[in-house]
């Protein structure tokens, strides 16, 4: 490793003034503190955002789920309202990656890092979220931008990220073995405002699917999706799997994820 400094506020507002002045955020530190040591990453200075109160806690407000940034994958897995409200992120949250990283890495690490195979990304963009920040709040449709890019701006942080309940949801991945990142995730919801489909893994970043989602308004069932094209062109086609394989499996993980809904 290299020198660096090393900071570790209390108040979103110290965390705030040392992003500003060009420090970089840590959260859980999953993605980060691997590429730092193979420098592929070197920040000057780290801000340690893991005592900071403000960013920690689950609540239910309304017909929402606020989850602060700094809760780690083990807290939204075994958080009451979480299962009992919307247990599809719940069981989500269980299956990234091992004990340990669950252990460390946060919602608000991994939403900002936006990794084309991370799992939340699905979550927020089929639930419809809404992204909390310490300057403004952010529509989950204009949040993502492609691979690793998201609208955050330089010296902003996510704060919490608010989850409007849906009527019924689930979500259903193919892992890659080893990492246990998506090689494809489906998030399937059910909202007042119709079905809508989610999918992460399968290209260069997360993005919704308006043929299966239509096919799912006339009937959610697995079966509504049978006759549904997935177009493999944009599709990852690498080591793992190919465009084919990977469109082949949305559209079997998203009759998997309605099973799961419907019970």
């Amino acid at each position: 490793m290299y020198a660096f400094t090393y900071e570790r506020p209390a108040t979103l507002d110290e965390a705030s003034k040392h992003v500003a002045n060009g420090s970089q955020a840590l959260a859980g530190g999953q993605t980060m503190l691997a590429a730092m040591k193979q420098r592929l990453m070197q920040p000057e200075k780290l801000v340690d955002l893991s005592q900071i109160k403000a960013l920690q806690g689950i609540k239910k407000d309304g017909n929402t789920l606020v989850i602060g940034a700094m809760c780690t994958h083990q807290t939204v897995e075994n958080n009451a309202d979480v299962k009992a409200h919307i247990p599809a992120l719940a069981d989500l949250a269980g299956g990234i990656g091992d004990r340990q990283v669950r252990a460390m890495g946060t919602i608000g690490g991994s939403v900002a890092n936006n990794d084309p195979a991370a799992c939340y990304p699905s979550a927020v963009l089929a639930l419809d979220a809404i992204i909390h920040t310490n300057q403004r709040t952010i529509k989950a449709a204009d949040f993502f931008q492609g691979m690793y890019a998201t609208a955050l701006n330089s010296g902003e942080l996510i704060t919490a990220i608010a989850f409007p309940i849906p009527k019924r949801a689930a979500y259903a991945k193919f892992k890659q073995a080893a990492s246990r990142f998506a090689l494809v995730g489906v998030f399937v919801a059910e909202t007042g405002n119709g079905a809508r489909v989610a999918i992460t893994g399968a290209s260069n970043g997360v993005f919704r699917h308006s043929g299966l989602e239509a096919a799912l308004n006339q009937s959610f069932t697995p079966g509504a999706v049978q006759n549904i094209q997935i177009d493999a062109q944009h599709l990852n086609s690498d080591l793992h799997a190919s465009a084919a394989y990977r469109a082949n499996l949305i559209k079997v993980q998203t009759q998997r994820a309605v099973q799961q809904a419907i019970g």
